[in-house]
């Protein structure tokens, strides 16, 4: 991931609450970084100490964190740059806090080929203002038939395997994956839900029959993560399950866990603040995939990122236009943007008591970095100067006319989040800050 561009001056943020869940750090301080990098951190960093060789920013006593890695971003190019570019989606990632953005291979072309995956570090380098990684596709052109040339895709810069909103059906093929990416110590990502259960268009229950749509059950989900990790034990390969959005599949990752295998798993920051009534009067921002569950499943979900069973928070960034939106629901197109609202969104559950603001920095920061084998994710000294500062009680209003991506199917559209995103920092470089 390359940054152009990257600050060689030397500067000094003080007067800041540090938080760094990776060094157990949560302390009043500053940090003092140069060339892009950082220097030292804690009490020692204060405007007196680094007054002589540095320039000077006051935080104000507002929260300094490690640049959110978000391991789950759908993007338009190439191909369908009207729903979202490299440089709008970087635009939008910078105004939430997020210093790192995956983006899945779900494009045309698919991000099945080294010379693709070169193609996004490009653009990324010449257009982006935040650093930008691509997972490549597990099987060629995502039809899940014929698996694409894993070592040559991580030469190129790719940082894992995914086939994106599409799970691999056939067991033979995975377990062949999964023991190929294994010998590369690649990480396998998996969408886990039965496509040929999956034939309705949200949660199965009470909710989807009296608003007489069909329904998705979250067996669709579980036993496709089930038949999974029984091939990760087969293999010992490293597996990710992207979103998992109900109880039954809670369940199932603890106990994969508690075998000891080399697993973990995501969940959209959608599925851990909305559930299946807010779609309401068929509302098609609340169309996602995997679909919003109950309360019940959503109230799990927050215990179990709250215990460390859920490994990190993704924004699940799917833009669509309003041509894919401004249909009946079981028409629609799935999916909605996240990276600007995700941390605010987030926040709500630490304000709720949910979640400490440690553990959600290390479920959006530390973890997904160190499933990644990323540098950031930390205020190490030594480390990329990612990071950013925030207002964590500062309230904001979600508005179209505010929103940097070029899409606007937010599910959060008109409500007011609490955590405002003061500067976002790269390498060094202020790439956001907040305009009031």
């Amino acid at each position: 991931m390359v940054i152009a561009n990257r600050d060689k001056t030397r500067r000094a943020y003080v007067n800041a609450q540090l938080v760094d869940p990776a060094s157990g750090l949560n302390e009043k301080g500053g940090v003092l970084i140069e060339d892009g990098r950082i220097v030292s951190i804690g009490k020692a960093v204060t405007a007196r100490t680094s007054s002589s060789a540095a320039t000077i920013t006051d935080c104000k006593g507002r929260t300094l964190f490690p640049g959110l890695v978000d391991m789950c971003v759908y993007t338009g190019e190439p191909g369908t740059e009207y729903r979202e570019t490299l440089a709008s989606a970087s635009k939008a990632a910078a105004a939430g806090g997020v210093t790192t953005m995956i983006v899945m291979p779900s494009t045309d072309p698919v991000i099945d080929d080294a010379a693709i995956v070169d193609f996004i570090l490009r653009r990324a380098r010449d257009t982006a203002s935040v650093r930008v990684a691509p997972m490549a596709a597990i099987t060629k052109g995502l039809k899940g038939k014929a698996m694409t040339e894993f070592g040559l895709l991580q030469e190129a810069g790719a940082v894992a395997v995914t086939d994106g909103l599409k799970g691999v059906e056939n067991a033979a093929i995975l377990r062949r994956a999964m023991s190929y990416a294994n010998t590369f110590g690649l990480l396998l990502v998996q969408h886990v839900e039965d496509a040929s259960l999956a034939v309705g268009v949200m949660n199965e229950g009470e909710t989807a029959t009296r608003l007489g749509l069909p329904g998705i059950p979250c067996q669709a989900e579980t036993i496709m993560l089930e038949r999974d990790l029984r091939l990760v034990e087969l293999t010992g390969a490293r597996y990710h399950a992207s979103q998992i959005s109900c109880r039954d599949s809670l369940e199932v990752m603890r106990h994969a866990k508690d075998k000891g295998l080399p697993v973990s798993c995501g969940v959209s920051i959608n599925h851990l603040t909305l559930n299946h009534n807010d779609i309401g009067a068929y509302r098609t921002f609340f169309k996602l995939s995997p679909p919003l569950r109950s309360e019940e499943d959503r109230q799990a979900l927050v215990e179990g990122v709250a215990d460390g069973t859920i490994d990190i928070i993704v924004s699940g960034h799917n833009p669509q236009s309003a041509d894919t939106k401004r249909l009946p629901f079981a028409e629609a197109a799935s999916g909605a943007i996240g990276l600007e609202t995700m941390f605010a969104a987030a926040m709500g559950l630490v304000q709720g008591g949910d979640l400490s603001i440690s553990r959600l920095v290390e479920a959006l920061s530390a973890t997904p970095a160190k499933l990644l084998g990323l540098e950031s994710g930390t205020l190490a000294p030594g480390r990329p100067a990612d990071f950013v500062i925030a207002d964590l009680e500062k309230p904001w209003l979600v508005e179209d006319t505010r929103l940097h991506s070029l899409s606007k199917n937010s599910p959060f559209e008109h409500r007011s989040l609490e955590g405002q995103i003061m500067q976002t920092i790269v390498a060094g470089r202020q790439v956001y800050a907040y305009n009031q």
